[in-house]
């Protein structure tokens, strides 16, 4: 839950696409029209602003095109410029002793 109204009723939600437990980290992908781009990035920021101990990406369609060329599911040529962007750091190293996930609260509103 991002923001109530005044009655206390959700008025703005973010339910990101993937948690990955081994990574502590959700996902979301995104590679819609630019507005919507936008405003899922306004969203993953504010998400983080309210729990801060929440590890968010949120993938562009270059880097799902660059995902489906590294795992031999499109050809190289479906990139825009042939090479790709830079090295996507999808997977950082697994935090340590994070007790096992996000808090419980966190979990309900993804």
């Amino acid at each position: 839950m991002l923001e109530r109204d005044r009655e206390g009723n959700p008025a703005q939600a973010f339910s990101p696409d993937f948690y990955l437990p081994a990574y502590d980290l959700y996902i979301e992908i995104t590679t819609l029209n630019q507005k919507l781009v936008t405003k899922k990035n306004r969203k993953a920021r504010r998400l983080v602003e309210l729990h801060p101990e929440i590890n968010i990406k949120v993938l562009y369609q270059r880097d799902y095109l660059q995902l489906l060329v590294k795992y031999g599911l499109e050809r190289p040529s479906q990139l825009a410029d042939g090479t790709g962007p830079a090295k996507l750091d999808l997977f950082p190293e697994p935090r340590r002793g994070s007790g096992g996930g996000a808090p419980e609260s966190a979990q309900e509103s993804a």
